[in-house]
């Protein structure tokens, strides 16, 4: 007869399918922490990677958690990471890799992986898939659009970690092939994502017309006259509603099954209501990583407080499938009761206010905040948890005064009308600055924003990213009216108004 105590033991989870969903949420939050423990080696795609993962897997990690048989926890399980290895090779070798970083394999865990093929929208058309720049690419794209007449919508380059720049590009595109009578004159988009880019040479005076070329040591786009992109590899991704009237699509077209021929995709194991306090603990978990991957959106960087985040929910994986695996409902509810106080007294004052937010407007578990001592316990006004954490850390540039910061990441958006809205021309720059004050030298380096808008001039070398520079401001006429970086490598002439 069972006493009530937990149902399993450590040795017989290790090798199971609900184990590895566990150590799968535990290496998504070292991974995340690593990532941002410093912005000298910020790693915004990390963040963001790890964190999507838990958008649609939390809750099903819970109900496989909390299942009544051993084999029902681990059929849920099987369904959860048949569900994540579904979205794509990138998701299915992140899971191998943090499998095998955790002592763990997929193997025997999920089914053959299925070939990648063309897919169809809901009108049964072909949809652009996303393909490798290639020699073959390049001439195909070249077919289809007006490659010299495309205009540089958006660029973006990006320090990952220590070493590595990646690149954002789009371009907007004229088709060159034609279209339905009544087709928007709005032009089609042309997304391509760099990897280890070598060589960045941009000026947005100079962005009208764009060339692709493959060679065997790496890729090039030419922008403009002067203008070069130089990375180890690309991908594209033709954003073009009319793609399957264009010669490339009428090949895909020919070869891809109808729509509803197509098998359906994998769907996690939904059935499995979640009690009270299992419900505030998943409710929590899954809006805190919607929140980490606010943070590493490029709007929100330095924003919201990663660091504080990771450090609350630091194991929160294997605490989960100790939380579950009590057999008798009482104490089960009493160990994720307890999970969620001890969520809340790491966060600290630094987080009060959003798992306030949370556990009274979403959870409806405010007495669950018996983790917060008085003193860190926020106004009873509580503002929407739908809005990022204050970071408490974050300084207006204004007290940092003359420093010297490293740039991570540096964007243009050209003004441009897109599905009928009209767009401001905008630049974004992230910066690396020493801990403040200059004395707290232990402490990791910050990540700051520079917004501008409606930029005159924009300006972007591979040097900007080689190390530490100056003050990023210049003055023109005694006004701040440029933000420059080692001696000109970034350029950014701000606009009137």
């Amino acid at each position: 007869m069972n006493s009530g105590g937990p149902r399993g033991t450590a040795q017989g989870l290790r090798n199971s399918a609900l184990a590895l969903l566990g150590a799968l949420l535990d290496r998504s939050l070292v991974q995340i922490a690593d990532a941002a423990a410093d912005a000298q080696c910020f790693d915004r795609e990390t963040i963001r990677a790890a964190a999507d993962v838990w958008d649609n897997n939390t809750f099903p990690l819970f109900r496989a958690a909390t299942a009544g048989t051993r084999s029902g926890r681990e059929r849920r399980a099987r369904a959860a990471l048949e569900w994540m290895a579904d979205l794509g090779e990138e998701r299915r070798a992140w899971m191998s890799e943090q499998a095998t970083a955790a002592g763990q394999s997929l193997d025997g865990l999920l089914a053959p992986r299925k070939p990648s093929a063309p897919r169809r929208d809901y009108r049964g058309l072909v949809m652009a898939p996303v393909m490798p720049l290639t020699a073959h690419t390049a001439q195909s794209l070249a077919a289809d659009y007006d490659l010299p007449s495309a205009q540089v919508r958006h660029l973006q380059v990006e320090r990952v970690g220590s070493s590595r720049l990646v690149g954002r590009l789009e371009l907007a595109v004229t088709r060159s092939y034609p279209v339905d009578d009544g087709t928007s004159p709005e032009t089609a988009t042309l997304a391509v994502r760099l990897r280890d880019l070598t060589e960045v040479r941009f000026d947005s005076q100079d962005a009208r017309g764009a060339v692709l070329r493959a060679r065997a040591d790496g890729v090039s786009i030419a922008l403009g006259d002067r203008g070069t992109l130089r990375a180890a590899t690309a991908d594209l991704h033709p954003d073009d509603d009319h793609w399957h009237l264009s010669s490339a699509g009428r090949r895909a077209d020919a070869t891809t099954p109808p729509r509803d021929t197509r098998p359906a995709r994998v769907l996690p194991a939904q059935k499995g209501d979640l009690s009270v306090d299992a419900l505030a603990a998943a409710t929590v978990l899954h809006r805190a990583m919607l929140q980490v991957r606010l943070g590493s959106s490029a709007g929100y960087a330095g924003q919201v407080p990663v660091r504080e985040f990771t450090r609350a929910f630091t194991g929160a994986g294997e605490a989960i499938l100790a939380a579950g695996d009590h057999y008798l409902p009482h104490r089960r509810e009493a160990a994720f009761r307890h999970l969620v106080e001890t969520w809340v007294r790491r966060g600290g004052p630094a987080l009060a206010s959003w798992f306030t937010g949370v556990l009274t407007d979403t959870g409806h578990r405010p007495d669950l905040l018996t983790g917060l001592r008085d003193e860190d316990r926020p106004h009873p006004t509580v503002g929407t948890p739908q809005k990022p954490a204050a970071n408490p850390d974050a300084k207006p540039a204004a007290a940092f005064g003359p420093i010297e910061v490293e740039l991570r990441m540096a964007s243009y958006t050209s003004a441009h009308t897109r599905y009928g809205a009209d767009h401001d021309a905008s630049a974004l720059v992230h910066l690396a600055v020493p801990p403040y004050p200059r004395n707290a030298e232990d402490d990791p380096w910050r990540l700051r924003a520079m917004h501008a808008a409606n930029p005159a001039r924009f300006k972007l070398r591979t040097e900007a990213f080689h190390g530490t520079s100056g003050p990023p401001v210049a003055v023109d006429d005694n006004a701040v009216r440029r933000v420059v970086l080692h001696d000109g490598a970034l350029d950014i002439t701000r606009g009137e108004g």
